[in-house]
């Protein structure tokens, strides 16, 4: 599998240069991190590097690629392409990633543009990075890139590649686009913020008997709609754009939704992510979660209502489970706490990296090394964690603040609105 995205550059020393950076493209065992501390410690060692150019060479590539623009005099707009081709964890070797990246760029660009592919290997899914001149070293024709350039070209040709090399392929709905967090998030059933609209709807299905009131059920949740179109689309206060329902996946498009409604004793069983209340009474920083998964409406106890504020968050759900768990386990209740937790933690990692740079001189291939790297890892995480609830616990205080003050607003409204009808 291999998912692509192409952004204009507008800087191309900038993209080049990282490209280039050898902190990604060395292959060395690790994180980033490690990377940069081996560079700077090791001894002399061989290394294989991923990176090569076509039309230019890669130590002048960026001046190669201005005196082509000088040539035929086109030095201004977008100034060249980057192109971004991942692969799924585990899935491909090194040099099959990067051999696959030059075909790409082969095949997509024809000996016409100046390119330098590199292959990332700083992340757990290697990733080929493409950065190709926007204009033509052979005629001078500009380089466009677009949506139907996309799926005709670049898609097409990753894919193909793909199916050449034995890779799995990413399906998406209706041949569109997706985020690769996005799709990697929906691919491993983790949620996202379309997970928070599908959620919504089901609910809102649920309690309605005719399209009409599914809609007015989805504004009491907050949402806008577009209904005067072949598609509707709806979105939430804190989008930007409209979404269309069908582009929520199978299941929630405007024919799926009727059926539905009309026919609720067939409706499909949704699996919901549930989290039991504990008996004993919780305090602090352990209260603020569970009052906040309450209010996303995922316990098995409901909120009358469900601010969208609050259920906004439902990508992070998996997280802020994990972070109450966390919380728990260490018996922490307060930020106070949490920063004493952190400290002899971090005094730890400072003492094991000292270590660790000292057996990288003296003995760089001990296993001593390796256990560090373990110790560290962990350590890490711990630290992490304790720093993400430290600042986000503050950003869900303040989203229960303006959930509570929006359904005072919606209570208030609602009062004046049946005391208006009583009147009548």
């Amino acid at each position: 599998m291999a998912y692509t995205s192409v952004l204009p550059v507008h800087r191309l020393e900038r993209s080049i240069d990282y490209v280039k950076d050898r902190t990604k493209t060395s292959k060395s065992a690790g994180s980033l991190e490690e990377a940069i501390d081996y560079a700077l410690n090791r001894e002399k060692t061989e290394e294989t590097i991923f990176e090569n150019a076509m039309g230019c060479t890669c130590e002048n590539a960026y001046a190669d690629m201005v005196k082509t623009k000088e040539r035929f005099h086109k030095k201004g707009g977008v100034q060249g392409y980057h192109l971004v081709q991942s692969f799924a964890k585990g899935e491909v070797s090194p040099e099959l990633a990067h051999l696959i990246g030059q075909e790409l760029a082969e095949q997509l660009l024809k000996g016409q543009f100046e390119v330098v592919i590199t292959t990332h290997l700083n992340t757990s899914h290697y990733h080929n990075h493409l950065v190709w001149n926007s204009v033509s070293m052979v005629d001078g024709k500009k380089y466009h890139s677009n949506a139907k350039s996309y799926f005709t070209e670049v898609r097409r040709i990753s894919d193909d590649l793909c199916r050449k090399y034995g890779l799995s392929v990413i399906q998406t709905n209706q041949g569109k686009a997706m985020h690769y967090a996005q799709w990697k998030a929906e691919a491993e059933g983790k949620p996202t913020w379309r997970t928070a609209i599908r959620m919504d709807i089901r609910d809102a299905i649920g309690v309605s008997f005719s399209w009409s009131q599914f809609v007015k059920e989805m504004e009491k949740r907050g949402y806008a709609w577009k209904l005067n179109r072949k598609y509707p689309a709806l979105k939430t206060p804190d989008m930007e754009r409209y979404v269309r329902l069908r582009s929520l996946g199978k299941g929630y498009g405007e024919a799926e939704i009727r059926e539905k409604i009309l026919h609720p004793k067939i409706q499909q069983v949704y699996g919901k992510t549930q989290v039991k209340f504990p008996k004993r009474k919780l305090t602090g920083l352990q209260k603020l979660y569970f009052s906040y998964l309450y209010r996303m409406g995922v316990l098995q106890q409901k909120p009358k209502r469900i601010s969208y504020v609050v259920r906004s968050d439902i990508r992070k759900l998996d997280l802020r489970i994990r972070q109450m768990e966390f919380l728990q386990k260490e018996g922490i209740n307060t930020r106070e706490e949490l920063a004493a937790y952190r400290k002899p933690l971090e005094e730890q990692v400072l003492s094991l990296m000292k270590e660790r740079r000292t057996l990288y001189r003296k003995e760089p291939g001990g296993m001593r090394i390796q256990e560090i790297n373990g110790e560290l890892k962990e350590l890490r995480k711990k630290i992490r964690l304790s720093q993400q609830i430290e600042i986000q616990s503050k950003e869900m205080e303040e989203r229960l603040k303006r959930a509570k003050e929006q359904e005072q607003v919606q209570e208030s409204s609602g009062k004046q609105r049946r005391e208006e009808e009583r009147k009548r």
